[in-house]
This record gives structure tokens, sequence and C-alpha cells, in this order.
């Protein structure tokens, strides 16, 4: 089942590049900011990564 979450690594790569993106465009505590929620986002998504796993596993399990 294909999914449209993009994998762990596509997501640090997507933060990376805005990381330098928003360098130019916001003060350093405004940066700070953004990279505090952008990590929580992050981490969000990886829970709901591993959620569907498990999820997907007890489902190949029950049939």
């Amino acid at each position: 089942m294909p999914t449209c979450l993009p994998s762990v690594s596509d997501r640090e790569s997507q933060a990376n590049w805005v990381s330098k993106l928003t360098k130019s465009y916001y003060q350093e505590d405004q940066q700070a900011k953004f990279m505090h929620l952008q990590a929580e986002v992050d981490s969000l998504l990886q829970q709901l990564e591993n959620l569907k796993h498990q999820r997907l596993a007890e489902t190949d399990q029950k049939e």
C-alpha cells in the first residue's frame, strides 16, 4: 500500500533545505523557533510511521 508520507531521510533532506533557505529570511530567534517546530514535526511523523508499521504488523498477524 503506497504512502503519501515521505521517509525520514527525505524529511531530513527537506529540513536541511528549509534550514538553508530560512537562514537568509529569518532572524536568529525566529530560526531557533522554526527549527524546534521542525524537530517536533519530524518526531511526530516518525511516531506516526511507527504506529502505521505496528498496525500493519498486527493486521498481518491476524490474517
